[in-house]
């Protein structure tokens, strides 16, 4: 399993894993794929510069690279107390009431409680972009389509490439056009942040559009060998994967409290998701659970637009995290859940990819 990705990014696999755990990161990057680390969940640039130092003496000298959120327009600034003052009390009184209904308790007094993921604003975003060119990053990622233009430059002066994902063909257009390296066409399919377009119909689209300048990666709907095939066979150079990777022992490294979340996602099948604006103001596919139904109930307000709405709900995912009930949960991930049967190490995920993808090339083989 080898294609021009791999020259391009140093590794043996083409196969990137976009996780918000720098184990499973590593983990990934070791096994010989490249493992991007997700940088929202950091509010400040020297816990970003920590973390990545870990990376640079965990991965064996592999290459990782990182996510940033940076919308493409500048949405308002402020700390999290700032920002908090254009939340409307009714919709803290409606999440307030949906915790008693599903009986998620208070914290314990002694909790220390973020204040909300600052990460999805604009300027954290930059800090994060600058404090990842201090390390030997090999790519950098936006999971909101192409940043601008200086930070493209910014990122290119050092060498180092940008990735950007897309929903529409018309998007993957915009986004080369404003000079990004590679382009990742994520299907409807996928976890979090996500487009209309069925991952079958969106990649060959994007492909044609603009596959002869630069690599585009497959998204969405990817957790086997055969999956890994037919988005090669669809003319993609790689694929990146991210749900899959929250089913991994790694991820508890990183997030021990998690367990409740695992067995979640373990006992769901491929219709258990929903796309909805509730966890971070934009359309994104979660796990559909007993606070995703409240959200949609009838009664139930329009959530706000990004970063208001994660400033809403921080603290209730911090009181689901801690109840560990399965059945509240609060979590993206994509229709490839289905596929999550059992929690196991990155590298058995990895090796299964491998199998199952020359298993698809010899039952192809047999067709000619």
């Amino acid at each position: 399993m080898r294609t021009s990705l791999c020259d391009r990014l140093g590794i043996d696999l083409p196969i990137v894993g976009f996780t918000p755990s720098e184990h499973v990161a590593a983990a990934i990057s070791r096994a010989g794929g490249l493992g991007v680390l997700g940088c929202v969940r950091f509010n400040e640039a020297a816990e970003l510069d920590a973390v990545l130092s870990w990376m640079d003496e965990n991965t064996g000298g592999k290459p990782y690279g990182v996510d940033i959120v940076m919308p493409a327009k500048i949405p308002a600034e402020g700390t999290s107390i700032d920002l908090a003052k254009h939340i409307p009390q009714g919709h803290r009184d409606f999440v307030e009431r949906t915790l008693r209904d599903l009986a998620v308790p208070p914290l314990p007094d002694d909790t220390d409680e973020r204040a909300g993921v600052l990460g999805w604003l604009h300027s954290v975003a930059r800090s994060h972009v600058e404090v990842a060119l201090k390390h030997p990053i090999r790519l950098i990622a936006n999971a909101l389509g192409s940043p601008p233009v200086d930070v493209i430059d910014q990122c290119h002066a050092k060498g180092v490439p940008v990735a950007a994902l897309a929903g529409k063909a018309e998007h993957a257009v915009r986004h080369v056009e404003n000079g990004v390296d590679l382009v990742v066409a994520q299907g409807y399919e996928a976890g979090g942040h996500t487009g209309e377009i069925a991952s079958m119909v969106l990649l060959p689209e994007v492909v044609d559009a603009v596959g002869d300048r630069v690599p585009v990666l497959a998204a969405g709907g990817i957790g086997s060998g055969r999956q890994v095939a037919a988005a090669l066979a669809l003319g993609a150079s790689g694929v990146w994967m991210g749900s899959f990777w929250l089913a991994t022992e790694e991820y508890l490294q990183t997030m021990g409290e998690s367990g409740a979340m695992q067995r979640a996602l373990v006992a769901a099948g491929s219709s258990d998701t929903v796309r909805t604006r509730i966890y971070t103001g934009k359309p994104a596919r979660l796990l559909k659970t007993r606070w995703t139904e409240a959200w949609a109930a009838p009664d139930a307000p329009e959530p706000l637009p990004m970063p208001l709405q994660n400033l809403l709900v921080s603290h209730a995912h911090n009181r689901i995290h801690h109840a560990a009930d399965p059945t509240v949960v609060s979590m993206p991930v994509g229709q490839i859940v289905g596929r999550m049967d059992r929690v196991r190490p990155v590298a058995d995920v990895i090796a299964e990819l491998v199998s199952g993808y020359e298993e698809a090339l010899s039952r192809l083989d047999k067709t000619r």
